[in-house]
């Protein structure tokens, strides 16, 4: 049923949470988790005012991605294979279109449950996935959210 699971990770905290389903899977179908991380391509603060050049925005991106890709396989047991992916560009169309193109059977993802304006002004990657991949998406609240 599952043989490629995709755990896309940011690096933070509600990736944990989504760890151990992904695990679950994995071992239970004896499938191989696509570990992706993307650095995002736009830079939000490239203006005269912000201070922040493109070519450090893009080196601080690619460390960042490629940390929570290697935090997440390294939280994995052993026992699963992996597969590491550090993509650039942004992040909800890069995990879809790895998706469709990598025959992903299920997408891991942790939500954070903002609302509100939050919710608004941030919006959600998660969200995006879930509206727009042709696999199943399975998203795992994180941990503390209300």
């Amino acid at each position: 049923m599952y043989d490629h699971i995709l755990l896309p990770t940011d690096g933070s905290d509600a990736t944990d949470a989504t760890i151990e389903h992904a695990a679950t899977l994995a071992e239970t179908y004896d499938a191989t988790v696509h570990v992706l991380s993307v650095a995002d391509s736009r830079n939000r603060f490239e203006t005269p005012s912000a201070g922040i050049a493109p070519d450090v925005w893009e080196e601080s991106e690619r460390k960042r991605a490629e940390n929570a890709a290697d935090a997440a396989i390294d939280a994995l047991p052993d026992t699963v294979a992996t597969e590491k992916l550090v993509e650039e560009g942004v992040p909800h169309a890069v995990i879809i279109d790895y998706a469709d193109d990598a025959d992903i059977d299920v997408v891991v993802m942790a939500t954070h449950g903002r609302t509100g304006l939050d919710h608004y002004l941030v919006g959600s990657v998660t969200e995006r996935v879930v509206r727009k991949s042709s696999a199943p998406v399975l998203t795992i609240r994180a941990s503390g959210d209300e």
